[in-house]
């Protein structure tokens, strides 16, 4: 009996130790995730409330650095190059510290995103971009801290900071028109030989017209021919011998064993070599 109450006292304090209480956070974790042309951006941020007090100018003081919401680093990653106020920043994550003014405010975007709140110790290396942003008062209050993405244009979008009743807004610019361009140019000028070695490829391994496989393959390796691609020069091999031309598989195969020896690929090496033999080269 002893041995059972001991037990049955044993696994109740297991229980009580392992139970976890949930209940919801003081400020709660949000994420918004918006294309503004076609750059990707999202933010990560928490959501401290007002709930009664005066924010800016007290809870939030004037002049001081900021971690502009709750808890961790509020985190915004742009998935390209943008600009703001006329600077560069450069795809990738950074964390949003501000110095809140009664007419602007100081934004700050650094690179060092694992702080929870403001950096111990602040580096001044670590900023990425430096910008200023207007502030305006609102008719009403918001309750709870709030970062939205709107103005959204093919080219621009603002980052807006609402909380109590003030709104900051950073204006970014994307590269739209530059990729769009690119994106232009690139199909007009035709397919690249990445994509005439990929269909080439398709075409041999699901057993389709061989004939238009070759003729892709040889589009590929022609276009590369000032930079060849040992690789290419493989399956050009494979393509030419399957459809029958064995002088041009073996002048392929010859080609893409002497780039794959100065690449010191072994594996190529080997087959090429194998290839060779069984043609009689």
């Amino acid at each position: 009996m002893k041995k059972l109450l001991l037990g049955l006292f044993v696994a109740s304090l297991t229980l009580s130790v392992n139970a976890q209480i949930k209940t919801p956070q003081p400020s709660p974790l949000s994420k918004i995730e918006q294309k503004v042309g076609l750059t990707d951006v999202t933010v990560e941020y928490s959501r401290p409330g007002v709930k009664g007090r005066k924010v800016f100018g007290d809870l939030v003081p004037f002049g001081k650095l900021w971690r502009t919401g709750a808890n961790k680093n509020t985190i915004v990653t742009f998935s390209q190059d943008v600009t703001i106020d006329g600077k560069s920043l450069k795809k990738g994550s950074y964390a949003i510290f501000t110095k809140p003014g009664t007419t602007s405010w100081e934004v700050m975007f650094y690179s060092d995103t694992n702080n929870w709140g403001t950096p111990r110790k602040w580096d001044d290396k670590k900023v990425a971009l430096t910008t200023t942003a207007k502030v305006q008062k609102m008719p009403m209050t918001v309750e709870s801290f709030t970062i939205t993405i709107d103005d959204l244009t093919n080219n621009s979008a603002v980052l807006g900071i609402l909380w109590e009743n003030t709104y900051a807004g950073i204006k970014f610019n994307v590269p739209t028109d530059k990729a769009v361009e690119s994106s232009i140019a690139s199909v007009m000028a035709g397919p690249g030989a990445n994509e005439f070695y990929a269909a080439a490829s398709y075409y041999m391994d699901e057993g389709k017209d061989i004939n238009k496989a070759m003729m892709w393959i040889d589009k590929a390796v022609d276009m590369t021919s000032s930079e060849p691609r040992f690789w290419y020069l493989r399956k050009q091999s494979l393509i030419h011998a399957k459809a029958g031309d064995k002088k041009g598989a073996i002048k392929a195969a010859k080609a893409s064993l002497m780039h794959a020896e100065k690449a010191n690929n072994a594996d190529y090496v080997k087959m090429n070599k194998e290839s060779l033999k069984e043609w009689g080269a």
